[in-house]
């Protein structure tokens, strides 16, 4: 096993978050039924989920899910689509104008592969993305990556390494095709 473990389950921190994700399920689950035009009563549940209101000019489309929401940091000027998944418990940091299609999904912890050790521990590690980033469309971002300013993301793509500034991302594998 790597040294990613997070925490050991059913200890005391495990507790907690289970908590959390209970109340957050709980949060996404009133924001997602709201009418479209109800801009205060989101920016209330936003407020909740994220433990903060969202940043100026921050947009995000319901659906949108969480299991934890308080470790998502959004700057300003970021665009979230419609039905996007945070799994944020390890963190996630998403830079200044960042544009996030539909359907991608962010996710910062899971379980080791050992199977002896699969049902005792979670891991995991934070997500960075910097300023000016493209995600396309289901998208998938695991524990551990950062991806660097001005990087695109292609559509189905799963991100399992970092990736460089001004690159461009594509396949299932994330192969790096480009740089500008």
């Amino acid at each position: 096993m790597s040294g990613d473990r997070l925490m050991r389950i059913h200890g005391p921190e495990f507790k907690a978050m289970s908590e959390r994700v209970l109340r957050a399920t709980e949060l996404t689950s009133r924001l997602n039924v709201l009418p479209f035009e109800d801009e205060e009563g989101k920016a209330a549940l936003f407020e909740q989920i994220l433990g903060k209101p969202l940043p100026p000019r921050t947009t995000i489309y319901p659906p949108f899910y969480t299991d934890h929401g308080l470790n998502l940091d959004l700057a300003e000027r970021v665009f979230i689509n419609q039905n996007c998944t945070f799994l944020d418990y390890a963190g996630i940091r998403i830079g200044e104008r960042v544009l996030i299609a539909p359907k991608v999904t962010f996710i910062t912890v899971g379980h080791p592969v050992d199977p002896d050790e699969r049902r005792s521990w979670l891991t995991g590690g934070p997500i960075d993305v910097a300023e000016n980033v493209w995600i396309g469309a289901g998208a998938t971002i695991l524990p551990g990556v950062s991806i660097g300013r001005d990087a695109v993301i292609a559509a189905g793509a799963v991100v399992a390494d970092d990736v460089p500034p001004a690159s461009l991302v594509t396949g299932s594998k994330a192969t790096v095709n480009r740089q500008w």
